[in-house]
């Protein structure tokens, strides 16, 4: 059976529903992590510590943990994060669907 089967049985088809919430918290999921990683690429490149970019945030380094791992990052922080990176500007590639300005 492929992916696309065990989705339709069960989950459903495309376009019911069911499906439609399930792709779009989905998508949700990999734009977060997508998120976390280009926050941890940059911290990273930077040669800094999750503490340390904490310190520049103003939060602790458990919020940029959770941060890097994309569990749910609100707007407030991944604006902090970059511009605590130093990004004057910062978009996010989402694949097929392109590339979003974050500010």
């Amino acid at each position: 059976m492929t992916q696309e089967q065990m989705l339709d049985k069960y989950i459903g088809k495309k376009g019911t529903p069911e499906r439609d919430d399930y792709d779009a918290e989905l998508r949700k999921v990999l734009d977060d992590y997508r998120i976390g990683e280009a926050i941890k690429a940059e911290r990273k490149r930077q040669g800094l510590t999750q503490e340390q970019l904490g310190e520049r945030m103003g939060v602790q380094k458990a919020q940029v943990s959770k941060l890097e791992k994309g569990h749910s990052p609100a707007y407030s922080s991944i604006v902090r994060a970059f511009q605590a990176l130093g990004a004057k500007a910062a978009s996010l590639d989402l694949g097929e669907m392109g590339r979003v300005a974050l500010w």
